[in-house]
């Protein structure tokens, strides 16, 4: 990212990338959420320490992702049920999708269900193998590919749920790569299929769900598809929007029906629009701002809108 503020904390359409996760989870029914931190901790940890239900667990040395689960441990004895692993920098993961992968695991009793996503580029991800019988083999790397898997479409997102009784059990048996000196949560696979676990590999995640964040061009990219999201949800419930890609609205906002937004408008985080307001052009709605039923913001009255 070429940035002194941690990744996490990067702004995705008024919220951080990382609160776009958690509220995901939340939504999805997750009641224990494990944050694990590293680089920049202190400033992660002050950004949310209003979110109470939020545990802190540090790896002080970073490991490889296999090795920020296996620092969970000691927060999740004695937990049975399902274990759902996903990064911080993935922003764009949908509740459906998250609530439907433990609810596959739970029902399939597999020891691993992991989505996956199919894409036109894959590059960059580890491709999804399966056998002839179409079930999960293994994960492969984007460097360890030979060039037959390079085209393979299937890709990992990491979106992984697990059932607790297996995860550590499982990682403790995953080797340190002696290139990298790290320990990578997709050997797991290897490990519960040689001990003949349950593992199984569900396409479920639509291609921009699949978006991590890496870069400054990433983070614009998912930063689109999040005000799309947006502004389609509140057009859906009522409202219009006369020229979507010159209007931006951010996070937690609330806006009733027959609420016109005219060009050049842009409403802050957690902002409450009442129903048939005319708001814009080039009106600026502040964050948490309410505005009431019917109101005028800016230069021109919509119909059946009063100035107020």
């Amino acid at each position: 990212m070429k940035s002194d503020l941690p990744k996490v904390l990067h702004d995705v359409c008024g919220w951080p990338m990382l609160r776009h996760v958690l509220t995901a989870c939340r939504l999805a029914g997750v009641d224990r959420l494990l944050v694990v931190v590293g680089h920049g901790k202190k400033r992660v940890m002050d950004a949310f320490s209003a979110d109470f239900d939020v545990t802190w667990v540090e790896q002080a040395m970073q490991k490889g992702t296999g090795h920020a689960v296996l620092c969970c441990r000691e927060k999740l004895e004695g937990f049975s049920g399902n274990v759902l692993v996903i990064a911080g920098d993935m922003p764009l993961v949908r509740r459906v999708t998250l609530a439907n992968l433990m609810e596959t695991r739970a029902h399939r009793g597999d020891a691993l269900t992991l989505a996956t996503a199919k894409i036109d580029d894959p590059t960059g991800y580890g491709r999804i193998v399966r056998d002839a019988d179409g079930q999960l083999e293994t994960i492969v790397e984007q460097r360890d590919c030979t060039d037959e898997q390079r085209a393979i479409r299937e890709v990992n997102p990491s979106y992984y749920c697990f059932d607790s009784q297996h995860l550590f059990e499982a990682l403790d048996q995953v080797k340190v790569n002696p290139k990298s000196g790290e320990c990578y949560l997709t050997d797991v696979v290897d490990v519960l299929r040689a001990s003949g676990k349950g593992v199984s590999a569900v396409v479920s995640v639509d291609p921009e769900e699949a978006i991590g964040v890496n870069s400054r061009l990433d983070l614009a990219a998912v930063t689109r598809v999040a005000q799309d999201r947006i502004q389609l949800t509140l057009m859906e419930e009522g409202v219009t929007i006369v020229d979507p890609d010159n209007t931006w609205i951010e996070a937690d906002v609330s806006i009733g029906r027959e609420t016109t937004i005219r060009p050049f408008t842009v409403i802050g985080v957690g902002a409450t629009i009442g129903e048939g307001c005319c708001l814009g052009p080039h009106a600026v709605i502040a964050t948490g701002e309410t505005v009431p039923d019917g109101a005028v913001v800016g230069p021109m009255a919509c119909a059946g809108a009063s100035a107020s």
